[in-house]
Formats: C-alpha cells, sequence, structure tokens
C-alpha cells in the first residue's frame, strides 16, 4: 500500500489530471460527433451508436431536442463517472494492479461466466448463450485471420447510414453520381478520402513490387 509519503506526492496530480481530463473530455470530439451526427469516430463509439439504434434511438442533429434526457443525462455520467473513478481508484489501485497477475487460465473462465450470465439474464433464454458463443467463435477466427475488429465494426454500423444517404442523393439527381462532386464539402472529402486510401495501398503495392525484384534476382 502506498505510503502516506507518496499520497501526499500523488494526491496533487491526480487531482490536477482530474480536473484536465474532464475539462478536455468535454470539448467536442468523438462524443459530440456521436451525438449530433450520428458518426461513431472509434470502435467504442461504434458500439454505442449501435446500442442506440438498437433502442430505437437515432443518433442525429436531432436527438438534443428529441432525447434531451438522454442527451444531458450523458453529461451528467460523464462527471458522476469521473467523481466515482477517483473514490474507487484512490483506494482500491493496489487490488487492481494486482488483478493484473492473475494467470489468464483462471480469468478467463471467470470472464465467461460473467459474460454467459450477463447475456442469459436479457431474455432468460440459452440461445441467446450460444449466440454469444458463437460470435466468440467467430472472433476468434478474425483474430487469427488477423482481421481488424474496429474497421468491420465501422462498417457494420456506418454501412446502412452511407447506403440510405447515397440512394437519398441518387434520388435528388436522378441517377446522376455528379451530385457528389458538385458541392465543394463533398468533392473535398471524396478527394481526401482518395488520398487516404492511397496513402494505405501504395506501401502494399510498393512492397509487393520489391519482393517480386528480389525473386527474380
Amino acid at each position: 500500500m502506498p505510503s502516506r509519503e507518496d499520497w501526499k506526492r500523488m494526491v496533487g496530480p491526480i487531482l490536477r489530471g482530474t480536473a484536465l481530463g474532464s475539462a478536455l473530455g468535454i470539448l467536442p470530439g468523438g462524443g459530440a460527433m456521436l451525438l449530433t451526427l450520428g458518426i461513431p469516430s472509434n470502435p467504442v463509439m461504434a458500439l454505442m451508436i449501435g446500442a442506440l439504434i438498437i433502442q430505437g434511438i437515432q443518433p442525429g442533429p436531432a436527438v438534443m431536442t428529441q432525447q434531451p434526457a438522454l442527451f444531458w443525462g450523458l453529461i451528467a455520467s460523464m462527471w458522476i463517472g469521473n467523481f466515482f473513478l477517483i473514490l474507487l481508484n484512490l483506494p482500491l489501485v493496489g487490488m487492481w494492479a494486482k488483478m493484473l497477475t492473475i494467470p489468464y487460465h483462471i480469468l478467463f473462465p471467470g470472464i465467461m461466466v460473467f459474460c454467459s450470465i450477463g447475456v442469459f439474464s436479457l431474455n432468460n433464454t440459452s440461445f441467446d448463450v450460444y449466440l454469444m458463443a458463437l460470435f466468440g467463435v467467430l472472433g476468434y477466427v478474425f483474430a487469427k485471420l488477423k482481421c481488424e475488429p474496429a474497421p468491420m465494426l465501422l462498417g457494420f454500423i456506418l454501412g446502412p447510414m452511407m447506403e440510405q444517404n447515397l440512394r437519398r442523393s441518387l434520388t435528388l439527381s436522378r441517377g446522376d453520381p455528379l451530385i457528389f462532386l458538385q458541392s465543394p464539402i463533398s468533392a473535398t472529402m471524396l478527394i481526401i478520402a482518395l488520398i487516404a486510401l492511397l496513402l494505405v495501398l501504395l506501401p502494399t503495392f510498393r512492397k509487393t513490387r520489391e519482393e517480386a525484384f528480389v525473386d527474380e534476382d
């Protein structure tokens, strides 16, 4: 356990970090994009938007007026969460650190038990548990194939939204795809997306070309 001198040295940085983190955390970022635009900025936000859609809540500009309790409740939960994190982390920091030393063969069954209990408690049916196990196996296969879950999850959430807005735009333009280049904002975003795609693909092509030349030599 930390000594009294350790606590004296830690209290200042902990409070300062908490204050700065809380202030910076409420600035427009991933959470603001999720609530105002309905765009997840990372896999965690994608899970949140998926949960909201399942509950019949469509994140977007109207969420503050149509779901004010949800919006302000989420804002309040951030502050309350930070407060309780202080209460839990300060006295229990030693216990959290010791949890890292638990062997994986002991920790993994415990995680599986709690996951199964949580899934079963939703509808009180074993089918949900089997479904969870199936997706767990699929996740293991994807991990072995080195398939990143984040792009797939973002595509799963953003795919239907993109298709819906694509059909809407083509309907307004009577099937003319040049509508996406008529707006400067749309054209700029498409160019940025194309450049980003090229930056990702070019190293792969270059590596393949170098390997081909090495094989020929």
